[in-house]
């Protein structure tokens, strides 16, 4: 049985789905639309940058979802392909809402406008430059919050993202995330900065989560189609209340990504299929098990060599 994930921010880079765009009516008019809804060019920043504009949070939210979601719906009603035999659906923070607008739980429009205004508060929550996020690589999640705990009167850090059994994501202040850094390093565990201007998933997103919140509730659910996979809960829900719920909890809560993963394995997904640019889900999923099958969706090739089930 296969499951289909999607990414999240950090996957984006410039001309992503461009041979999509220009060999398909049914991209451009997806594309089109998008900069409508949005008045703004967001095909044009997609295409041609510049990178640092794509970057911004507030522009890479609405971008990867866009392509992701135009991959699933060119895939799906120009070739074929079965996606509704999927178990489930899940997505990396912004992704688990391209998971429930690719399965029209969410509707486009509103999730394009939703993914602008996430993007926009999550980057005001904290000044300009002062927050952070840190990848820590080759130790786990325990080991990670024990160093935490063991400091929490020295600077206080915060897990963002479990991402695999060998790396987990960190945010806070850049005062903060140096002071810890320091201390990685003389545990020889490495770490690394990641290129994002704001610290997120954690409690310093506490105004975004309030500005968020209307705009959440306001969101209109369809049809529970697809279970999806939550990234606050590492499972899915049963009614319109709780998805709700999960999406605006979703803003400070840690992303149990690798928790998300072996839901669906245990639950009997056994093949997964990432859509959208990029293949960070890919690697992040054989790590934290090297004998399920994993393919990735982002180009014509793929779309035309893939076999959902093996």
């Amino acid at each position: 049985m296969f499951s289909i994930v999607f990414p999240g921010q950090g996957s984006q880079k410039i001309a992503m789905a461009k041979e999509l765009f220009q060999s398909f009516n049914l991209v451009k008019n997806i594309f089109s639309d998008a900069d409508k809804i949005l008045d703004l060019a967001i095909s044009k920043i997609i295409f041609e940058g510049p990178q640092e504009q794509l970057n911004l949070t507030e522009n890479a939210q609405p971008a990867i979802f866009l392509v992701s979601y135009s991959i699933f719906k060119l895939a799906k009603e120009e070739y074929g392909l079965e996606f509704n035999n999927a178990q489930f659906a899940a997505g990396h923070s912004l992704g688990e809402y391209s998971a429930l607008c690719c399965f029209d739980i969410l509707n486009f429009e509103e999730v394009l406008v939703a993914l602008k205004k996430r993007g926009q508060f999550m980057q005001q929550a904290v000044p300009n430059k002062q927050g952070g996020m840190m990848a820590v690589l080759g130790s786990d999640l325990k080991v990670i919050d024990d160093i935490l705990k063991e400091n929490i009167k020295k600077y206080e850090c915060f897990i963002a993202n479990d991402n695999s059994p060998q790396q987990v994501v960190v945010s806070g202040l850049k005062s903060n995330l140096n002071k810890f850094s320091e201390d990685l390093n003389k545990y020889k565990i490495k770490n690394l900065d990641l290129n994002v201007s704001a610290p997120f998933h954690c409690v310093l997103m506490k105004k975004a989560t309030e500005l968020m919140s209307d705009v959440i509730n306001n969101l209109k659910i369809n049809k529970i189609s697809k279970p999806i996979i939550h990234n606050y809960s590492a499972k899915p829900s049963s009614s319109e209340k709780d998805i709700k719920n999960m999406l605006i909890s979703q803003i400070e809560g840690k992303v149990r990504w690798v928790e998300s993963v072996k839901y669906m394995i245990n639950n009997g997904t056994n093949n997964f299929v990432e859509i959208g640019p990029g293949k960070v889900l890919s690697s992040l999923i054989k790590r934290i098990d090297k004998n399920v099958n994993i393919k990735s969706i982002n180009n014509i090739v793929d779309i035309k060599e893939i076999n959902l089930n093996g």
